[in-house]
């Protein structure tokens, strides 16, 4: 596949100043040479070329051709750019001349992966140059900016090496006894590097596991009993009259969701329909929904009435979110007011209090934007695998198992890690991940 010659728009296939049609492989120069005005075979790298695009002897467009030469490219093979003008018609006539003429479509991310492939980036750069196209926001953006510095590697790298070199010397022990000028590595020696390298990777997990709440946004279920002003509240955060609001309970029946930033965190807010006995079989079905919202939330806003005393729904309301992250407000304070807890009033928008608590709530993990962490949910996976490995060997090392099955399972755990930043890594899981990309990346 490699020896292929790609092709693909590479710009939004749109009306347009300016569309690019990109080429990678060994053939790229030759086959636009045949469809261009000038010659392109002599053409040096990192040069644009002024002319046009033929189809025989019919002019299709003016443009402007980039040559670069590998392999000091994207790809690291021979790419040429063509920039056309950005009409829909004209751009497909392009792409369709450079298949005519030799060069295959290019799927979903098969630049970016011959990139990899090729030995330009690692699986890490990969992942955050995608990032850096999807980013939409501040914190995506920085964050992809830094795994495209290296911040994976200065991650990981350091551990590697420690691990690697643990596995040697303990490898130099077993199969060279008679040195004596190096290290002897036994079990009360191990262990201290194991503990260590079980708190820096935990470290990691937790942090990454918090950068991603900031990175994300937290699902935010807002949940309470019918007409105690949920939907209100959703209103007053987004502040647009998106859920409908009326003073008859069970008015909401299926979720509303919206997103919005507070600043330090971002909320994909679902009003939930009111939890209450019910037996109408339309609002049942709603009440589950809720339910079922609460359950898989990352965060839980209970809603309380004021007005009212606390009741045995608040209190079952109250049980059903005790072990999730939650916080419990007090609405309608227009009607009275309250001496503790969280005190707000949608109806009137005056819900400055739970932003406040809420900004400062994840005020040190926005912090994490400018630390080197785990950037997804497949290098989290694969840390905390690695950690459990370390896990059991300090165990293991304890119990005093030899030390030639105690380096097998450390090769494991370096394995492990290393597939982290995609040092090494199966066909089918890149194919994959590459999927994920836009086309003409």
């Amino acid at each position: 596949m490699l020896s292929d010659t790609i092709v693909a728009i590479s710009t939004a296939i749109n009306k347009g100043a300016i569309a690019i049609v990109r080429l990678s492989g060994d053939e790229a120069i030759e086959i636009v040479d045949r469809i261009f005005s000038k010659d392109l075979t002599k053409a040096e790298s990192n040069t644009v070329t002024y002319g046009h695009i033929k189809d025989g002897d019919e002019i299709i467009d003016e443009v402007l051709v980039t040559v670069f030469r590998a392999p000091h490219t994207y790809t690291k093979e021979d790419i040429v750019e063509i920039n056309t003008h950005g009409g829909i018609y004209v751009t497909r006539k392009v792409l369709n001349l450079c298949l005519a003429k030799g060069a295959r479509l290019a799927l979903n991310g098969e630049f970016t992966k011959r990139a990899y492939l090729n030995g330009r980036i690692d699986l890490a750069k990969a992942e955050a140059i995608n990032d850096l196209i999807l980013a939409d926001d501040e914190v995506k953006h920085k964050s992809a900016i830094r795994a495209l510095d290296g911040s994976i590697d200065r991650l990981i790298d350091p551990l590697l090496e420690e691990v690697m070199e643990v596995i040697g010397t303990i490898e130099v022990n077993i199969d060279y006894p008679e040195y004596d000028d190096v290290k002897v590595i036994n079990h009360d020696e191990l262990i201290p590097h194991l503990e260590d390298w079980l708190r820096r990777t935990n470290e990691m997990i937790t942090k990454a596991e918090r950068f991603r709440v900031i990175k994300d946004g937290l699902r935010t279920a807002i949940i309470g009993k019918p007409n105690v002003g949920k939907s209100s509240l959703l209103n007053a955060l987004i502040k647009k009259d998106k859920a409908i609001v009326t003073d008859i309970a069970g008015t909401t029946r299926d979720l509303v969701e919206d997103t919005i930033d507070l600043g330090n965190v971002t909320l994909h807010l679902i009003d939930t329909a009111g939890i209450r006995k019910s037996q109408d079989v339309v609002e049942k079905i709603g009440i589950e929904r809720s339910i079922k919202a609460a359950k898989e939330a990352d965060l839980v806003i209970l809603v309380l009435d004021a007005s009212k005393e606390i009741d045995d729904e608040d209190r079952a309301l109250m049980e059903l979110i005790k072990d999730k992250r939650h916080l419990i407000v007090f609405n309608k304070t227009d009607i009275k007011e309250v001496s503790d807890g969280l005190a707000i009033s949608a109806i009137s928008g005056d819900v400055e209090r739970l932003v406040k608590v809420l900004n400062d709530e994840f005020q040190d993990d926005r912090a994490l934007i400018d630390e080197d962490v785990l950037n997804n949910e497949r290098q989290i996976a694969l840390m905390k695998k690695a950690r459990d490995i370390f896990m059991e060997l300090d165990q293991e090392a304890k119990n005093e198992t030899a030390l030639d099955l105690l380096s097998s399972e450390l090769y494991s755990a370096y394995h492990t890690l290393s597939l982290i930043s995609g040092k090494d890594y199966e066909d089918d899981l890149i194919d994959h991940l590459f999927r994920n990309f836009c086309l003409g990346k």
